[in-house]
C-alpha cells in the first residue's frame, strides 16, 4: 500500500506536526515522511483538502455478536462498520453467549480477527458467566490477550468481588471497567427517572442508581490503590463525582456514549424503540454536563456503545424491545452534531481510549505504522440501509442526512475508502 495524502490537517497532540496542514506518504504500511509538497510516483495520490488526519479511531465498548450471536453481528461485518466509521480499534464487550470468561474465548476471537483491518482487543468478564459470584480466570485471560475486564453490561453489584477484581489485577498491570448501576435502586425500568417518564406513565431509572455505584467503587479505587475506569456515564452528578475524585487523586477514568451527548429522554415521546438505551438517554442538563466534562477533560473518552439487535427485538413494543443502538458509522457526525472539535475528537475518539487501554499508541510521526483516520467535518451523507455495513439496523438516524464522514480508513498495511 502507497499512498500520498495530500493537504490534510493533522490532529495529533502526539505529532510534531499538530494542527498543521501537510502531505504525508505511506509506504508499506508505514508513514515515510509528512512535509509539504511531496509527490512519489510509485504512489497513489489522495487529495484531503479541507480534511483532517488523526490517528486511527478506537472504540472502548462495542458489542458484537460472536461468539454466539452472530446473527446480530459477526466480526466481518462488525469491522466493515467500523472501518466504514472511521475506527481501526475495537475492545469488544464480553456479552456473548458463551461469554468471554476464559482464555479460550480470548484466543477465539484474536485469531477470527487476524489479518484484518481493524485491530480487535477482547475484554475479559471479571465473573465466570457474568453471573456476578465467582471471580473469572482473568491472568490466563491476560495472558491470552485480554487487556481489562468488565461485566460487560451486568453491573457488579458485589462490593467484595469488585474489591477482590481490582486487587487482583494490580499483579499483571490489568484494568478493571465498571458499568455503574444499582441494580436495586434501578430495578426493572427502562427511562430516565423525571418529567418524560411521568409524562410516559413508566417507571423511571433515577440517576441515583449510576451515581450511588460510580461513589461506591471511586471509594473502592481510593482504598486499594486501584486504577478504575467507568464506561457510559450519562448523569451530571456522575460527572461532578469523578472531577472531585481525579481531584483528590483517584486513578479513575471513565467515557460516554456517543448517542448520550445529542440525544435527551424527549427523543422518547413516541415510543420508537430505536431510542431504547441504557443508561438511558437523561436530560438536557445532563447533556451539557456530559460535554463540558469532555471538554474539561474529565471524561475521557467517547464510545459508541455499538449495540446490533435483529428487528424481531427492537421493532416491537417499548417495554418489551432491547436496549441498544447500532452507531459505528455515525460516531463522528454525532460528535460533530455535539459541538467537539476535529481535535478533541481525535483526543476522545483515537488517543485516550488506546492509553486507557493500555495498547500501542498510534501516532501521525514518520516512522510510524500507518494507523491513521482521514475525515471531513462539513461533507454530508445519508445513512441509509444501503450505506450501513452492519448486519443490524437498529440505529434512530437511518434514513438521515448527517454532517461529518470518514474518507479513508488506514491500519496494517491495508485502506478502506468511503
Amino acid at each position: 500500500m502507497n499512498l500520498l495524502i495530500k493537504s490534510a490537517t493533522v490532529v495529533d497532540p502526539a505529532s510534531p506536526f499538530h494542527n498543521q496542514v501537510t502531505d504525508i506518504l505511506i509506504r508499506n504500511g508505514k508513514i515515510e515522511k509528512i512535509g509539504s509538497s511531496l509527490s512519489d510516483d510509485n504512489a497513489e495520490v489522495f487529495e484531503a483538502a479541507n480534511g483532517y488526519v488523526s490517528p486511527g479511531f478506537f472504540d472502548l465498548n462495542c458489542n458484537v455478536g460472536e461468539l454466539g450471536l452472530e446473527t446480530k453481528e459477526d466480526l466481518q461485518t462488525g469491522t466493515a462498520a467500523a472501518a466504514a466509521g472511521g475506527f481501526t480499534g475495537l475492545a469488544l464487550m464480553p456479552n456473548t453467549q458463551p461469554p468471554v470468561h476464559s482464555k479460550a474465548e480470548v484466543e477465539y476471537l484474536l485469531n477470527r480477527a487476524k489479518g484484518k483491518l481493524v485491530d480487535i482487543y477482547p475484554l475479559g468478564t471479571i465473573s465466570h458467566k457474568r453471573e456476578g459470584k465467582d471471580m473469572a480466570e482473568m491472568y490466563d485471560m491476560f495472558q491470552s490477550g485480554a487487556k481489562a475486564f468488565t461485566d460487560g453490561n451486568r453491573p457488579v453489584q458485589d462490593a467484595g468481588l469488585m474489591e477482590r477484581a481490582m486487587l487482583y489485577v494490580q499483579n499483571f498491570g490489568a484494568k478493571v471497567i465498571s458499568y455503574p448501576e444499582d441494580t436495586s435502586i434501578a430495578g426493572k425500568a427502562k427511562v430516565n427517572e423525571g418529567v418524560v417518564s411521568t409524562m410516559l406513565g413508566m417507571k423511571g431509572i433515577p440517576a441515583l442508581a449510576e451515581e450511588l455505584m460510580i461513589a461506591r467503587d471511586l471509594y473502592l479505587a481510593e482504598d486499594t490503590g486501584s486504577a478504575i475506569h467507568f464506561t457510559t456515564i450519562s448523569t451530571a452528578h456522575a460527572v461532578d463525582l469523578i472531577r472531585q475524585a481525579k481531584q483528590k487523586g483517584v486513578n479513575v477514568t471513565c467515557d460516554v456514549a456517543v448517542h448520550n451527548l445529542v440525544l435527551t429522554d424527549e427523543a422518547l415521546m413516541g415510543f420508537d424503540s430505536q431510542y431504547k438505551v441504557k443508561p438511558p438517554l437523561r436530560t438536557q442538563a445532563d447533556v451539557n454536563a456530559l460535554i463540558a466534562g469532555l471538554k474539561d477533560g474529565t471524561i475521557d473518552a467517547v464510545v459508541t456503545q455499538h449495540t446490533p439487535h435483529e428487528i424481531e427485538f427492537k421493532d416491537v413494543e417499548f417495554e418489551v424491545a432491547e436496549f441498544g443502538v447500532i452507531a459505528l458509522q455515525t460516531a463522528l457526525p454525532l460528535l460533530l452534531k455535539a459541538g467537539l472539535s476535529a481535535g478533541l475528537i481525535a483526543e476522545k475518539l483515537a488517543v485516550n481510549p488506546r492509553q486507557i487501554l493500555n495498547v500501542d499508541a498510534a501516532t501521525v510521526t514518520e516512522g510510524a505504522n500507518a494507523n491513521l483516520t482521514v475525515f471531513n467535518v462539513d461533507t454530508e451523507w445519508e445513512y441509509s440501509r444501503a450505506s450501513n455495513l452492519s448486519k443490524s439496523f437498529n440505529s434512530p438516524f437511518l434514513g438521515q442526512n448527517l454532517k461529518g464522514k470518514v474518507l479513508l480508513s488506514i491500519n496494517n498495511n491495508q485502506i478502506a475508502k468511503f
